[in-house]
């Protein structure tokens, strides 16, 4: 895979970045500060055993500029909060870590309050949950612009916009499929009103936000249906394993191919586009507006594949986010073994 050149505006404004290294205090709910990936590049290091390489990233482009990742408790969110870390280590930051803060509101006061500073959030998730409007906006592009420019007021600035698309959707077994010729959600809601025995699982935040089971519901007019709520990996067990008629997942999540699922078509577009972008507080931008200039190439870098692949490493195979993340950082051309 091949980088995207860094612009000569972003070069400018590296060039000015200055070398006071600012105190950071770390957050301490997060499950992984012991993997924290710390920044000795200026010291002619490495940063968790990779160097920079190619024209994507300036080596001492963010040299002694404080960074705290955070992120959502759930697999994606992991890879790409230690993928960042790694990332910006590699631009010479000073780097750590406070991942796996349970709830979407509760990682972004993080950012808003400033105990951390990057966090990696979804276009759809921004425009709906936190803005409150109840129609999507189906251009990536436009609904990036629109939640862009809303969110100012709220203290938080989101950077450059990915093209992968980690929407929500629900899926059945292969043989499911096959045997009740289920295809689209319009199919779901048809089976759940024949069978209103038949199981739903859903993970326990999906259940009660606008754009999750309630509004699907009533997009779709469902009314039937044994709604269970369960943690986020273990609906898709569930439901490969047959214990669950339908299952709610993410559409990058590595564990549809594990469990043999089949992601039904979201025939009415209910779901928003939930595009990845990295964000942070209007403080921390007006401090260090380099950081996302710097996480450009990066975001441009995640496709929906890409994703798609990362998740099933870290869902499906076990790997860990740090491996993950340094291997990807290789795969892409951003850096090398040392």
């Amino acid at each position: 895979m091949t980088t995207q050149p860094i612009t000569r505006r972003t070069r400018r404004v590296l060039a000015g970045v200055g070398a006071t290294a600012l105190a950071v205090s770390l957050a301490g709910c997060g499950l992984d500060e012991s993997s924290s990936v710390g920044n000795d590049v200026a010291g002619g290091g490495e940063c968790g055993g990779l160097v920079a390489t190619g024209d994507a990233i300036d080596p001492e482009g963010l040299t002694d500029v404080p960074v705290v990742v955070g992120s959502k408790d759930f697999d994606e969110q992991l890879v790409l909060g230690e993928l960042t870390s790694q990332y910006l280590c590699l631009w010479g930051a000073d780097n750590s870590t406070d991942l796996n803060t349970q709830g979407s509101t509760q990682a972004r006061d993080k950012i808003i309050r400033g105990e951390n500073d990057i966090m990696w959030e979804y276009t759809g998730t921004g425009w709906i949950n936190y803005l409150g409007n109840e129609e999507p906006i189906f251009d990536p592009q436009e609904q990036y612009d629109a939640v862009k420019e809303a969110d100012v007021e709220n203290g938080v600035v989101w950077g450059p916009l990915s093209p992968f698309n980690n929407t929500y959707a629900f899926a059945v077994t292969e043989d499911f499929a096959n045997e009740n010729d289920v295809a689209t959600h319009s199919d779901m809601a048809a089976y759940i009103d024949e069978n209103p025995d038949s199981t739903v699982c859903v993970e326990s935040e999906f259940a009660n936000r606008p754009d999750g089971y309630p509004g699907f519901k009533q997009a779709y007019g469902i009314t039937g249906g044994d709604e269970q709520s369960l943690g986020t990996g273990v609906v898709y067990t569930q439901t490969g394993n047959g214990n669950c008629d339908f299952g709610e997942i993410f559409t990058t999540d590595g564990r549809i191919a594990a469990n043999n699922l089949v992601v039904l078509e979201d025939d009415e577009a209910f779901f928003p586009l939930y595009n990845g972008v990295p964000v942070t507080s209007v403080d921390y931008d007006e401090q260090n507006p380099e950081v996302l200039e710097a996480l450009t190439p990066l975001a441009e870098s995640l496709t929906t594949e890409v994703m798609q692949d990362l998740n099933t490493r870290i869902s499906a195979e076990g790997q860990s986010p740090e491996q993950i993340a340094s291997d990807y950082l290789v795969e892409a051309g951003f850096a090398e073994e040392g």
